[in-house]
This record gives C-alpha cells, structure tokens and sequence, in this order.
C-alpha cells in the first residue's frame, strides 16, 4: 500500500507539472517569409539553438491605434487589370483582398490624372467653368472603378481608401499647366466645390472615399510630372477657408490629410503651421507622408514630433515604392539582394548620400513600416498595385516597382517578395488593431507588436542576418520558443 501510495504521488506530482507546462505556453501561429524560399508558409517546426533572444510583450503598454494597410488603385494598375484574363484578374485581386490574401484595409487613390496614368486629364476640361457645370469622372469608369468595386465585392471587411489631387485643371492655376503652378486664389471656391463633386460622384457609383489630401506632394517633384505647388500656409488658408466649410456645408463626413509628401525637416516645418493652433488645424484631421526623401532612414524625429503636436490625429504613409527601377521579371533573387537604388542614388548630394544607398527592396519595405509603426504611423500605404515589366505604364516614363508584376502580352502574373513582405502586416494586423510594447534583448532584429481587435497579439519580426535566430517570445508567464531563418520576415501571432 505504502508503495501504491507512493507512486500514486509521483503520478500527481508529474500531471501537474505536465498541466503547468501546458499552462504556460503561449498557443501561437507563425508565419515566415524568407530569401531561402519561404512565402508567408506556415512554420510548425522549431530547430532547437544556443544563444537565444528573448522577447517580452507588454500589453498594458498602449500606443497609437492601427488604421490600415494597403495600395494604391491607379489608372496604370487598373488598366493592366484589364489586359489579363479573367482568371488572372481575379487572382491578383483576391490575392489583395481576400479573405486568404494579403486583406488590404486602407487604399489610396488619385484625382485627376497622375504620372501612373496613360495622359493628362482633368474631371472639369472646360476653361471657366467656375460651377463645375461639365465635371465627370468618366475617364475612370473603364478601369479605376471597375477595380474599386471588385475590390470592394471581394472584400469581406472592407477597406478605406484616401484619394489626392496631383494637380487641378490647367486653367484653375497661374501657369495653365498640367505640371508645376499654383491654384489661382479666384479658383479657390471652385476647387473646393471640385472635392466636393469629386465625393458625391464616387458616392452614387457606391464607393465611399474615407479621406482625401489636398495635393500630393505640394512641394514639388522638380516639374517632372502633374503637379501643383503650396506652402503651408497657403494651404491652411484653402482648407480653413474653402475646403474645410465646403465639406461641411455639404454633409461629407470626409477626413482631411494635409501636406502628403516627404519626412523629415519639411514634415516639422508643415506640422508648425498646419497644428499651429485650434484654427489652423480646425478642420484637418492628420497628415500624409512620403518616403522618398530616404526608403533607407524613416526620420523618426520628423515622426515624433508631428504626433506630439497633434496626438489624437492620424499619421498615414500615404505612398512609398521602389522607384527609379525597373521590376525584376521572376526573380525573386533579385528582391533580396542590395542591387535595388532609389531615385536619391544618381542625384542626391554629399551631405544626403548616406539617405539613398543600394538596398534590399524587402528590407526597405518591412524596416520602413516596423520603423514607422514603431513611432506613431497608423496607415501605410504602398503605390501601385499592379504594374508591368517595364515598371509602367507611365506617360513620363517613371518606372517604378510593384508587388505584382504583369505581362499583359503573355498574361503571366508574378508575385514578387515585396508582395508578402505587405500582407506580413496587412494580413495580420487589422484595422483597430493597438501597437502594444515590447522588449527585445538583440538589436540586429526590428520587431513591432499590435494588439487586435479580437484579442490576438500580432508580432512582426525582421532578421536581416545570414543566419538564423532562435526566439523565446513571453507574455507574462507564458512563453514559446521559436526561430526566425536568415534574411526573413516572420509573423507570429498569439492567440487570444
């Protein structure tokens, strides 16, 4: 008996160490995208190693909520959407929106033409037409809308999407030019009725528009294609005393990004005049940035510094490529390598040299989002969704990279790593989503961390290293231990 009883202990002794042990692991799903092969592929094994980096999430730690992630609907993207098969099309956009894609929830579009268009054109063509009498948005009814509006049908929760001018008509500006001028104060009330128009058009086509800026890139883009210049005060003066009270008469319940060009000095100086005060800033609801200044440095200062201005206003990446490039055709190689230049390489000065080196095109994507989330931004969205071999079609011939490249000719598809690398965030971390702190005892691997909606904690890691790293994530007393491969971006999510 004595020994029955004996062992009967040891038995309970084990059971409940086994119930401990359960108790304290983390229950998690894992997903790696890596230079060795590996795209978003579902991890289940864990090689076992020395050296381990430790992670501690930390919930109560709360920071700025998540609006969204995705690209933009251009008339380059949606053209070349129309080229393919219908399977084809399809593909790509499931593959966006759909519930097993990469679930894009916020969009950007343009009004107007742009340089991802086929030409210049203008909703409102007719010189003097200050009441807008002949506005249509008829040039974007064989391609932008249709792909607005699969999108929309595929997606099972929806997204936002943020729409900005390149320019206005020609004759609303002081140059009559599509490319460079300013807006002519006389224009100022037809170019906010313009906005207006612009909305309620999208609206009876049953497309709602989130968010509009009032021009993107207001500094300027060397007069290379359309384009219309601002200062800032110039305009805090259009949106406070035209566009603002336009929106407002009219019942659009529209939110209102200013600036929309790049980080760094430029960002502080617009946020000092556009958050000057309760007028200024009355009617904006955030600010809209670029990264072209550097797809290398995210300027966290710039960051820093527009949230603590105005912390209860959005902060949205509204654009970011790999531009000045020409896509590489199934090369997934190529992606991951340090060949990749951005338009600062061939022209920038000494002193800004460091802002523009070769660098990989995924680690451009992935540290320039982890690094923007990690300091405020709660949007990014990337530029065209689609482009072909070229990098176009553009009519000033600015080739850039997409996600998805296409050969209409062929009707081949080819979804590059830069593809994965977005649905790493957009997929798994979702719209309402609250960055939450973290610790990490290596600083060769980026990390960020959300909270979503329903409760499961979403961690993205980056490892730029050639070789792999083993993790051991804790939250409170539980933990697992992972491995992140080389080179490879890694989405692990921890169940509610």
């Amino acid at each position: 008996m004595k020994l029955f009883n004996n062992c009967l202990s040891i038995l309970l002794i084990l059971t409940a160490m086994g119930c401990n042990s359960s108790d304290k692991k983390l229950s998690v799903d894992v997903y790696e995208t890596s230079a060795s092969g590996n795209k978003l592929t579902h991890i289940t094994e864990f090689p076992k190693g020395e050296n381990t980096v430790a992670i501690q999430i930390l919930p109560a730690e709360k920071f700025q909520t998540i609006t969204g992630f995705g690209g933009s609907f251009t008339e380059a993207s949606a053209y070349l959407l129309n080229q393919l098969s219908k399977k084809n099309r399809e593909l790509i956009l499931e593959a966006y929106f759909g519930s097993e894609g990469a679930k894009y929830s916020l969009t950007r579009t343009h009004i107007n033409s742009c340089d991802f268009s086929l030409s210049n054109y203008s909703y409102a063509p007719v010189a003097g037409d200050k009441e807008l009498k002949h506005f249509s948005i008829d040039e974007d009814r064989d391609d932008i809308i249709p792909m607005i509006k699969e999108a929309m049908a595929i997606s099972e929760d929806g997204f936002k999407i943020i729409s900005s001018p390149w320019t206005a008509s020609p004759w609303m500006k002081d140059n009559n030019k599509y490319v460079g001028g300013k807006l002519l104060p006389e224009y100022y009330d037809t170019w906010a009725l313009f906005f207006s128009k612009y909305i309620t058009a999208y609206k009876n086509e049953g497309i709602d528009i989130w968010g509009v800026t009032i021009e993107n890139e207001p500094l300027g883009n060397g007069n290379n294609w359309e384009s219309m210049h601002y200062t800032p005060e110039e305009m805090v003066d259009f949106v406070s005393n035209h566009l603002g009270p336009k929106l407002e008469a009219d019942g659009k319940d529209v939110k209102i990004l200013a600036y929309d060009q790049n980080r760094g000095d430029e960002l502080e100086e617009w946020t000092k005049v556009v958050y000057k005060d309760e007028e200024s800033s009355k009617y904006f609801d955030g600010m809209a940035i670029h990264w072209y200044a550097s797809t290398f440095d995210w300027f966290p200062k710039s960051l820093n510094f527009t949230h603590e201005m105005a912390p209860s206003k959005h902060l949205i990446q509204s654009e970011a490529c790999v531009d000045s490039e020409i896509p590489h055709w199934q090369d997934d190689a190529w992606y991951w390598s340090k060949e990749g230049t951005d338009w600062g390489w061939d022209w920038a000065p000494d002193e800004q040299k460091h802002n523009h080196p070769k660098y990989v095109p995924v680690y451009r994507y992935a540290r320039d989002i982890i690094g923007c989330l990690n300091n405020w931004v709660d949007g990014w969205v990337d530029w065209n969704m689609v482009l072909d071999r070229q990098g176009g079609p553009n009519w000033f011939k600015n080739w850039c990279v997409a996600p998805v490249i296409v050969d209409p000719a062929k009707d081949e598809v080819y979804f590059t790593p830069l593809y994965h690398t977005m649905a790493h965030f957009s997929k798994y971390i979702r719209p309402g989503a609250v960055r939450i702190g973290f610790k990490i005892s290596d600083k060769d691997l980026m990390m960020t961390a959300a909270q979503n909606p329903d409760g499961s904690i979403a961690i993205v890691i980056l490892n730029m290293k050639e070789e792999a790293k083993n993790i051991e994530i804790s939250l409170g007393e539980r933990l697992v231990n992972l491995q992140i491969s080389s080179q490879a971006i890694q989405t692990v999510i921890i169940k509610k």
